[in-house]
């Protein structure tokens, strides 16, 4: 598991600094609520998978295309989150996302799409998500960010210090070579699920961008509500459906939840290998 050093001080008594034990208590406590309570969700996977891919596009679609047609000098690849807490095993959310990050090939996927889009030059942005001692002090969350808080997920001692490596906040390693090059916008951090209160829609204007190739974690969550605010913002939105993942927890499918959505308000739903092909085009 991720080594996670206690950082308490006086003067943030109230930040719970999440270290390698609490770390592998909290994962493990998760693989017991998977253990305990999926059974039937489980059952209900197989059923599907007898009846057929529960995710595959509908064999007749009521919906038009949107007619998105990619410009290379109008477009960026912007990724949530590609943190290790959720796309690796050492990560505390791996015991309920980690069978749909594999499922999907989510980690390679999101890895070919970085080099992809560093290849053909278009503009790379990150926005990752980052807790530090002030956020544990909020005084409402939804059942998520309650979540989140309570695991120590995307925890940072303070909004100065270094971003710890092997962390559960840091990059995963297979991206920092596109991540950490110097040309590539790294964010401030979103702090619930969308962008509004980070800089990555100013960030994108000032490169002129209009059009988002929209990637990462976790699809109902943070890559949904980026696409929402995106398309609120007047950019046009392609999500790569395959370089993304969500939870599978009794109250359902994360992902599967996404991609009916994806399919409804997308400008285009691309797979890795189609948005790898049209960025090398």
């Amino acid at each position: 598991m991720c080594d996670h050093k206690a950082h308490s001080t006086a003067a943030e008594p109230t930040f719970h600094a999440v270290d390698k034990d609490r770390r592998r208590l909290l994962a493990g406590g998760l693989a017991g609520i998977t253990a305990a309570t999926l059974g039937g969700l489980s059952s209900r996977a197989e059923a599907a998978e007898h009846a057929g891919d529960p995710y595959a596009p509908p064999e007749k679609a009521a919906l038009p295309s949107g007619g998105f047609k990619l410009d290379l000098a109008r477009a960026a690849l912007v990724v949530t989150d590609p943190q290790i807490d959720f796309l690796s095993p050492d990560g505390v959310t791996w015991e309920v996302v980690g069978e749909s990050v594999q499922e999907h090939g989510t980690v390679e996927n999101i890895r070919r799409l970085f080099a992809a889009a560093k290849q053909s030059g278009i503009t790379v942005a990150v926005s990752p998500h980052y807790y530090y001692p002030h956020d544990h002090r909020w005084q409402f969350n939804g059942p998520l960010e309650k979540l989140m808080h309570n695991i120590g997920m995307f925890d940072r001692p303070d909004p100065l210090a270094a971003l710890e490596r092997g962390s559960g906040a840091d990059f995963m390693p297979e991206y920092r070579e596109f991540i950490e090059d110097g040309k590539t916008i790294i964010t401030s951090p979103h702090k619930v699920y969308g962008p509004e209160q980070n800089d990555l829609v100013l960030q994108l204007r000032k490169q002129r961008v209009d059009q988002v190739i929209l990637a990462g974690m976790s699809a109902n969550l943070c890559v949904e509500a980026h696409m929402r605010e995106l398309l609120e913002q007047g950019f046009e939105v392609v999500v790569v459906r395959d370089a993304t993942a969500a939870a599978k927890l009794p109250e359902g499918d994360g992902y599967l939840a996404a991609l009916t959505n994806f399919r409804y308000m997308a400008n285009a739903l691309w797979s890795t290998e189609e948005t790898v092909a049209r960025l090398q085009a």
